[in-house]
């Protein structure tokens, strides 16, 4: 049997469904997911493993045209990775008409292959289960117009639809060989990275569409507390959440920090399920001004 292994990468605009498509393949969470679009900042390396296969997806942040030095910061990022992969998803939600956005990265795309890489691109139509036969139908014809796709797969990750078909499809344009990773390894994202991404999650749950460009999480410490008699094993992690004006702190907080608490107690969840262990978290918001804006910021803030 023909093993292959390499590396694909999932793009599109903003809030198309990359990082719950990369879940679903791989089986357990590795990226954040959120209904407010820019959710993934980093691109978080999901390992899926088959008997045939093994298929590192890269899940990128939106490409989209930029109106800030971190939305710069945050193209490169995508478009660096675009040239380094053996295969490239592009999604495109089948709720949403095929828009601007899209054919940006369209065009994105077809300039990749007018530089000779000649990278496979395969057509995702993602949340396929939200539109009904006749309307899905209309999407994949406006999707075969907008380029040349190697592929064109509808899926709905939430639903399993078509996953399996997806992951066939992706892992036939991988070269043979080895695998990369070892077996039951489902990321090779930093746990410091992950705990950090769990905090953001929780934060964005039902807030404003201001606040997910605004919002940057740094994990100060994870430390082991130290154990008293018979004690369960905690470990003590401080974790500071960034935003940009004194409004949006106040957001975050909540009336008389009801919301903190709230979102500390969800990503605690997570991060407890991460790390295996009791978790003591620790949240302090801060506010650095248009930190999106400052080159010396953002380097801080890990962009």
């Amino acid at each position: 049997m023909t093993f292959r292994s390499g590396f694909a990468c999932f793009v599109g605009r903003p809030n198309a469904g990359k990082s719950t498509l990369t879940n679903a393949l791989v089986g357990q969470k590795v990226a954040i997911t959120s209904d407010r679009p820019q959710t993934t900042r980093h691109t978080i390396r999901g390992i899926v493993h088959r008997e045939d296969a093994q298929m590192v997806l890269v899940d990128t942040p939106g490409l989209h045209r930029p109106r800030t030095l971190l939305g710069e910061r945050l193209n490169a990022l995508v478009k660096d990775t675009l040239t380094e992969v053996d295969v490239i998803g592009f999604c495109l939600p089948a709720d949403q008409k095929v828009g601007p956005g899209d054919r940006f990265i369209a065009e994105q795309l077809a300039q990749l292959a007018t530089d000779g890489r000649g990278t496979p691109v395969v057509a995702v139509v993602t949340k396929s289960d939200l539109v009904p036969k006749g309307r899905l139908a209309e999407h994949l014809l406006a999707v075969s117009r907008l380029g040349e796709w190697a592929d064109i797969v509808p899926v709905s990750a939430v639903g399993g639809y078509q996953v399996d078909t997806l992951s066939d499809v992706l892992v036939g344009h991988l070269p043979e060989g080895p695998p990369l990773y070892a077996d039951g390894e489902l990321t090779d994202e930093p746990e410091i990275v992950m705990v950090a991404e769990l905090v953001r999650e929780a934060a964005l749950e039902g807030v404003h569409d201001e606040l997910p460009h605004s919002l940057a999480v740094v994990v100060d410490e994870i430390v082991p507390r130290a154990r008293l008699g018979d004690a369960p094993a905690m470990l003590d992690v401080r974790v500071n959440l960034y935003v940009e004006r004194d409004s949006q702190k106040a957001i975050i907080i909540g009336k008389g920090g009801a919301r903190l608490r709230d979102v500390g107690s969800q990503a605690r969840r997570g991060i407890e399920a991460l790390l295996g262990t009791k978790v003591y978290l620790d949240l302090h918001v801060k506010v650095a001004k248009d930190w999106q804006r400052d080159p010396k910021q953002l380097g801080r803030l890990g962009f």
